[in-house]
């Protein structure tokens, strides 16, 4: 026999009888969902490689709280490197005075640039706007000229300027001369949440706004030979760790980040997670179907024993057969996936602002991995069996059945799909947990199962149980195996359709929760002692009642324990610059609502003990008892640790590294910060008639009313921070959704398998029954009974384990904080029974209709 042209044939006629259907559909779901993450991660990879340069703003940048030392820059022209040197700071823009009105003002993020600039990637500026009311870009590169400033058009919209008008920044007075549309090394950092202005460096020293308290950071980036760059930049942070070296860290393409880089982290956690499910369900339905089309191949197999067939000629008849399967599948899902990843970018538009490059071979080569991985893996095992079928099956049918495949070959199937699945998470927590999570369910629905059909065994007797509950019972436990091969996977796929569930609801929940809408969106630095009870009270005349209130101080850590710390004592770039660098310290008698006590105690009224941050403490290696110094401008001041607390960062409240538990520290220079938000219900200054109510849609007139009457402070607004926020988890959970719907599908194929593994089975005892006088009413019962009872069974395994592995989920891998639903297990058997009865229904219909005799003489019982 030709095996080849056999295998064709057996591939024509199964596709046409609807043989595999059910393999086909499981993995081209299961690989469409991998695929379109693989692709959407490939492009995202490749953009940020591709665009690296452009968001550092050069191939190495040495960034400086003061002027860039001359060392470094001596250096950069002995290696043959360009460099441009750029200045930024926060400070407060005004327009002209008017005759009925105080000047208008704003807080902006300027910019100081030299000629040269940008090194990398191209400034896009705009002098007119188009039919949409969008400012045109047209790529630059030229730069401000001395006397002009280039804007943000939100400034524009924020002071009622025109393009033209004159712009005060300290005591220089500047034309608007062009919108800046897009500037390639902008970043996020908090400061550049304001809008931009930029200048020549030229202007600079004119508007006198440079002064030795200045928060001025100083960005030195250069261009050049790679080796070069590389030289560079290793000397540079040697040179940045010396000890009388302070305020320098040295960046590289590395370390480069895109606007929104964590929520796209945790955007594509959660949808590698979806992928993940739909891998694993299809690895289910699979094995299942592929041992239902077995089973179904047997007496054909038989049969061709007996006209001479070898079994080496069958093995690789139905391998070959396999091999194609794999094939088209593979192929039908990967296109599939390539539509949807197209959608995947649509969908999250808002966080991926650049044009992706076009995806590599990579995910071609993994989802195809992936998908044949499937099919040998789950689906060949038990149909190699077909080739050891004896001749001898054709007289007597119930010898050569299927059996358990060998380990070896599962094993080495099953590790070849584990390392694939590890490999597309790229996340080694987050695919452990849900690949161990499923492989430790799979055991323990397996072993309750088998104890649940023994404890029904005993329970259920004949002298109390109704006749159909009675029949449903006893042909669960005549077959205890099957039992626990059908609920064990059935409650795998109702696991994987709660925790979908789960994700889209309970878990998205509380990760916009994590970015409350209601945050304060305006934060108010630098309020004089002297200031602070007529600030209060004018916050309490226009309408704002609650808000937060801090002293705040400048301070350095310098020692611990009594001795000297320095940068260069630590290997984590981030406790460098913890050490290297100033950071905000605050007093004060009250708790923190927004904190959590970790561990010590809150010591009230001791000024010589602090309350610490425990993710700064983990960094800098502090424990509880240790003693700190701070150089507070000059004042030192010592306390031991006595407490440490989790801040609540997403609150978006004010929050500090360290607190002092008591209302005032002695000779210590402070300022206050307040926190709080603007909304509808805010009035504007009432001595100011002719300024619009905050009610009728104008903040910027209250932020007016407050600087005019406080003109030395910095107010922050960050509204435009939290809508954007609450936008990007908007088009992220509809990204989410959109695999969720095919990883539904996944699910309810699995389900829907596992039922119809059974169904010759069932309906040769159906047939044996209605030949004894059991009616179809009777029999009827008897399914109901049974498929209530293996959902209900397997839907309460299912929930359970779905809180287990939701909290994991929540705590360990998305870390926000999650409280499991008590009524879940309730709901869980309530559903569970529901879809069982469903996918019953469906599979099992007109196996109660079958001619008797058919059924018999077709399994010759």
């Amino acid at each position: 026999m030709n095996w080849r042209l056999q295998a064709w044939r057996n591939l024509w006629r199964d596709a046409r009888a609807g043989e595999l259907r059910l393999l086909l559909i499981a993995v081209v779901l299961g690989l469409a969902g991998l695929s379109a993450v693989a692709f959407l991660a490939d492009r995202i990879q490749a953009g940020l490689q591709r665009d690296a340069a452009q968001l550092l703003g050069g191939d190495v940048v040495v960034v400086s709280d003061q002027p860039t030392p001359e060392a470094l820059q001596q250096r950069a022209r002995d290696e043959g490197l360009r460099g441009v040197i750029t200045l930024s700071f926060p400070t407060m823009a005004r327009t002209d005075a008017q005759e009925s009105q105080l000047p208008r003002t704003r807080l902006v993020a300027l910019k100081a640039v030299q000629t040269g600039y940008p090194l990398r990637g191209t400034l896009q500026t705009s002098v007119q706007r188009a039919s949409d009311d969008r400012w045109q870009a047209q790529p630059t590169r030229d730069l401000p000229a001395p006397g002009e400033a280039w804007v943000d058009a939100a400034l524009l919209d924020a002071l009622g300027l025109q393009l033209g008008d004159p712009l005060w920044l300290g005591d220089s007075r500047l034309r608007l001369s062009r919108v800046l549309v897009r500037e390639p090394d902008r970043g996020a950092g908090f400061m550049n949440f304001a809008p931009r202005v930029m200048i020549h460096d030229a202007d600079l020293a004119a508007t006198g706004l440079v002064q030795p308290a200045s928060r001025i950071t100083w960005r030195y980036a250069l261009v050049g030979a790679p080796d070069a760059v590389a030289r560079y930049a290793a000397w540079a942070e040697a040179y940045s760790q010396r000890d009388a070296v302070r305020g320098v860290r040295v960046e590289t393409l590395e370390a480069g980040r895109p606007e929104m880089r964590q929520t796209l982290d945790r955007a594509s956690q959660f949808l590698r997670l979806v992928a993940l499910l739909a891998a694993l369900l299809s690895a289910v339905a699979v094995a299942l179907a592929a041992r239902s089309f077995a089973a179904r191949h047997l007496d054909e197999c038989a049969l061709l024993r007996v006209f001479g067939v070898s079994q080496r000629d069958m093995a690789w008849m139905y391998a070959a057969e396999f091999v194609l399967i794999g094939t088209v599948a593979s192929a039908l899902g990967l296109l599939l996936g390539y539509g949807l990843h197209a959608l995947l970018v649509l969908g999250l538009a808002g966080l991926i602002e650049t044009e992706l490059p076009a995806p590599g071979w990579t995910p071609v080569w993994l989802g195809g991995g992936v998908g044949m991985t499937l099919l040998l893996a789950f689906g060949l095992p038990p149909v190699l069996q077909l080739a050891r079928v004896p001749a001898l099956r054709v007289m007597r049918r119930e010898i050569g059945g299927l059996r358990a495949g060998s380990v070896s070959v599962w094993l080495l199937g099953v590790s070849g799909f584990v390392v694939l699945l590890l490999a597309a998470s790229r996340d080694l927590r987050l695919g452990g947990l849900v690949l161990g999570g499923f492989a430790g369910g799979l055991l323990v629905f397996a072993a309750l199962t088998w104890l649940a059909v023994a404890v029904l065994r005993r329970v259920v007797r004949e002298e109390v149980a109704p006749t159909g509950l009675l029949l449903a019972t006893r042909q669960i436990a005549s077959r205890p195996l099957l039992a626990v091969v059908q609920v064990s996977t059935l409650a795998m796929g109702l696991l994987a359709l709660f925790l979908l569930t789960l994700l889209r609801t309970d878990l998205v929940d509380s990760w916009r929760q994590a970015t409350p809408t209601q945050a304060p969106n305006r934060f108010v630095i630098n309020i004089q002692p002297w200031q602070a009870q007529a600030f209060q009270a004018h916050l309490q005349a226009q309408g704002v009642a609650s808000y937060d209130w801090f002293p705040m101080v400048r301070g350095r850590l310098v020692a611990i324990n009594g001795r000297s710390i320095t940068p260069g004592q630590y290997q984590e770039e981030r406790a460098q610059r913890l050490v290297d660098r100033e950071f905000n310290l605050s007093y004060t008698t009250h708790w923190p609502e927004h904190n959590q006590l970790l561990s010590g105690r809150w010591s009230v009224g001791d000024a010589h003990s602090l309350s610490l941050e425990e993710g700064i403490a983990r960094t800098l290696g502090i424990q509880l008892g240790d003693v700190l110094r701070f150089d507070m401008a000059g004042v030192l001041h010592e306390a031991r640790v006595t407490s440490l607390r989790q801040v609540d960062w997403t609150s978006l409240r004010a929050n500090f590294f360290v607190l002092f538990p008591v209302d005032e520290l002695a000779s210590v220079p402070m300022t206050y910060l307040a926190a709080f938000r603007v909304g509808a219900g805010t009035r504007t200054d009432e001595t100011r008639p002719s300024a619009p109510s905050a009610a009728g849609g104008s903040l910027a007139a209250f932020d007016n009313a407050l600087l005019a009457r406080f003109p030395n402070v910095t107010s922050v607004d960050l509204t435009a921070t939290l809508d954007q926020v609450q936008s990007v988890l908007t088009q992220v959970i509809r990204a989410v959704e959109l695999l969720f719907v095919f990883t539904l599908a996944t699910g309810w194929v699995v389900v829907l398998t596992s039922i119809r593994t059974v169904r010759e089975a069932r309906a040769r005892e159906y047939a044996v029954l209605r030949a004894l006088g059991a009616t179809e009413r009777l029999l009827w019962r008897v399914q109901t009974a049974e498929l209530l009872g293996v959902g209900a069974l397997a839907g309460a395994l299912a929930s359970v384990l779905t809180l287990a592995l939701g909290w994991a989920l929540a705590h360990r891998v998305f870390e926000f904080d999650w409280q499991p639903a008590g009524w879940m297990p309730l709901a869980g058997i309530g559903v569970g029974a529901l879809l069982a009865w469903l996918a019953g229904w469906w599979g099992l219909r007109g196996v109660l209709q079958r001619p008797v005799v058919q059924t018999l003489r077709e399994a010759r019982v």
